[in-house]
């Protein structure tokens, strides 16, 4: 029966988001509350529940997130991403640029919020698609959809990792690691790949193009106000050290940990709550020091407006897992995903990726479905014989499957590249499911290979 209620409660968040476009915030709590209710927590139970579930989330990842968030809003008013795309097209050549653009995205900033770097990306990449030839818009735009949708949902401190992290109790350390074996990896094959089909003519530019006046408006618009404020800009070396220092240093403790070292120190400078807000406080320093208070304010007020959103949303992802838990769910799907033979974790993998890719199918939301496939697995980790951070990166790889029409993501995709829906479809949701796709042989080797 529970299994009755729990099918409800999805579908019913599912068609709220869908049919009726009521907010995620709003359709998974209403989910939340029908399944406890009808799962035998109780009234007062199920509210019970869900505050100490969005608490308990908020303990592991708020400030992860509200971080990384005001750190990327900084890097994006300092024009760290500009330049270093700029910096690989004069040494790589145009040729190169695609591979080291969707790498460089994956690993270096995923802290800059998705749309942010679609927006700060776009241009660039359209203003060297001449120099790469035939077919190089559309390649181009595959390996910003690769770069940026690959390292939110794989690389730290990406938010969609983030909230895959928090939810599944898995060190920010070990989600890095890991992180950056399968992200870049799999941003870098699934261009190369994406430029293989493009060679066999899946590409018309007379249907998948199109230029508009509002578009060259904006991209001279954008263009004059870089070139107004590049002066002030700092040398991109000490732009992007805000992000590598945290990196570098929640990796030390990783390493560390994995060598049996144990130091109060190393674990106090590599707490990803104390590296994330040293980056964010040197971002800042850095901000004030050459644009100004008042740009670095509104940075700081465009960062704060985002967190907003994105903590409701990664809570309540945390008050439906804590719902399961008390519910039995958790040990139906314990049985469902047990694993006893190798064949097993094949199973558990492509279950736990198949549950985020029907969720972000239907609603939408690369975040909102790698937070409730998270939630609905969280409880039952711990029988798996498979390894929470590999079952993390499944849920990643399922959450970044096939991004279509009814993500705003898509909308602004096609508008900024300049290209007609029909070209999105082939650039961001034919790409999308190829990462996807992609990645999981990758993580199904870590699932034989990571102790459980």
């Amino acid at each position: 029966m529970i299994i009755l209620h729990a099918s409800i409660a999805i579908l019913g968040v599912l068609l709220l988001i869908i049919a009726l476009k009521v907010e995620p915030v709003i359709a998974l709590v209403l989910g939340s509350l029908y399944l406890g209710i009808a799962g035998g927590i109780g009234l007062a139970g199920t509210v019970e529940t869900i505050a100490v579930g969005f608490g308990e989330i908020m303990a592991e990842v708020g400030l992860l997130i509200g971080f990384g968030v005001l750190l990327g809003a900084l890097l994006y008013a300092l024009g760290a991403l500009q330049k270093f795309v700029a910096l690989l097209l004069r040494l790589l050549g145009a040729k190169r640029l695609p591979y080291a653009m969707s790498a460089a995205l994956t690993t270096l900033f995923p802290s800059i919020y998705v749309d942010v770097q679609l927006v700060l990306a776009s241009p660039l990449a359209r203003s060297a698609a001449p120099h790469i030839g035939r077919g190089g818009l559309p390649l181009l735009a595959g390996s910003l959809t690769a770069g940026i949708l690959v390292g939110y949902v794989f690389v730290v401190p990406g938010l969609g990792t983030l909230s895959i992290a928090g939810l599944l109790d898995i060190p920010l350390g070990t989600m890095l690691i890991f992180g950056l074996v399968v992200g870049p990896v799999t941003a870098v094959v699934t261009t190369f790949l994406f430029s293989l089909v493009l060679k066999r003519g899946f590409w018309t530019p007379a249907n998948d193009e199109h230029e508009t006046q509002a578009l060259q408006d904006a991209e001279q618009a954008a263009d004059e106000k870089d070139a107004e404020h590049e002066a002030a800009m700092p040398p991109l070396a000490v732009s992007l050290l805000p992000v590598i220092v945290p990196l570098l240093l929640i990796a030390s403790g990783a390493i560390a940990s994995a060598a049996g070292v144990e130091n109060s120190v190393i674990a106090f400078v590599s707490n990803p709550v104390f590296a994330l807000f040293l980056g964010m406080v040197g971002a800042y320093v850095l901000a004030r020091r050459t644009l100004g208070r008042e740009r670095t304010d509104d940075a700081v007020t465009t960062g704060l407006s985002t967190t907003g959103q994105i903590l409701l949303i990664t809570g309540i992802g945390g008050s439906l897992g804590a719902v399961i838990g008390e519910t039995t769910l958790d040990q139906v799907l314990g049985d469902l995903f047990s694993a006893s033979t190798g064949t097993s974790v094949i199973l558990t993998l492509l279950l736990a990726w198949l549950i985020a890719a029907l969720l972000h199918f239907a609603i939408g939301s690369i975040s909102v479905a790698a937070i409730a496939a998270a939630g609905i697995l969280a409880p039952v980790l711990g029988s798996l014989d498979v390894a929470p951070v590999v079952v993390g990166l499944a849920i990643g790889a399922g959450a970044l499957f096939a991004l279509q029409v009814n993500s705003n993501f898509f909308w602004m995709f096609q508008s900024l590249l300049g290209i007609s829906t029909q070209g999105a479809l082939k650039a961001l949701t034919f790409v999308t499911a190829l990462a996807s796709v992609v990645a999981m042989p990758i993580i199904i080797v870590l699932g034989f290979l990571v102790p459980a």
